[in-house]
């Protein structure tokens, strides 16, 4: 019996003659998706932070991790080689149980740090409305609440997201990169 979850053979299945597709296709294909889509989207995601691995040396040192030289560039190099190697399956469980913390973390911080609720003041808003031949009609249509609704889709969003990653990375350090991973296939042994 396979560790990954819902393995067709510990389920009674509606149609029995599906368990060998299920077990030799799509359950391993299903796995390979999610952990090329979890590691792709998270490698993207860093490498913008890859591209200036010291700007967020004030940030990480403003919520305890110091020294800020160390752990800015640590934590882009972990989230963009670390979403390539959940990716291709290589030092999954390691990988993304690093990950998965990281991304804990994350999600925690936009949890007690939200957004706000404006960009804009009142006379922002005046300001705004009074010179708007300065601003798109998209722009126009996104500030004049001051910005609240745009920045709760933010926060929504920053939040989901984070969580979502977190708990992908999560399973991956709990159940490995899956039969169709470099760990398995090419090294013959997953960590």
């Amino acid at each position: 019996m396979s560790s990954n979850p819902g393995n067709a053979d510990s389920v009674k299945l509606i149609v029995p003659a599906l368990g060998g597709f299920y077990r030799s296709f799509a359950q391993p294909a299903a796995w390979v998706a999610l952990r090329v889509a979890v590691g792709v989207i998270l490698a993207i995601e860093g490498w913008s932070k890859m591209m200036a691995p010291m700007a967020m040396t004030g940030f990480v040192e403003s919520i305890g991790f110091y020294p800020g030289w160390f752990w800015s560039p640590f934590l882009a190099a972990l989230q963009f080689f670390g979403g390539l190697a959940v990716a291709v399956g290589l030092f999954t469980r390691p990988v993304a149980l690093a990950n998965a913390v990281m991304l804990a973390i994350t999600f925690w911080f936009h949890a007690v740090n939200p957004y706000g609720d404006a960009f804009l003041t009142p006379a922002g808003i005046e300001a705004l409305t009074s010179n708007s031949e300065l601003f798109t009609p998209q722009a126009m249509r996104r500030l004049a609440d001051g910005g609240t609704q745009f920045l709760h889709q933010v926060q929504g969003k920053a939040e989901h997201l984070s969580l979502l990653w977190a708990l992908g990375m999560a399973l991956f350090a709990g159940y490995g990169g899956g039969p169709l991973s470099v760990d398995r296939n090419v090294l013959k042994k997953e960590f």
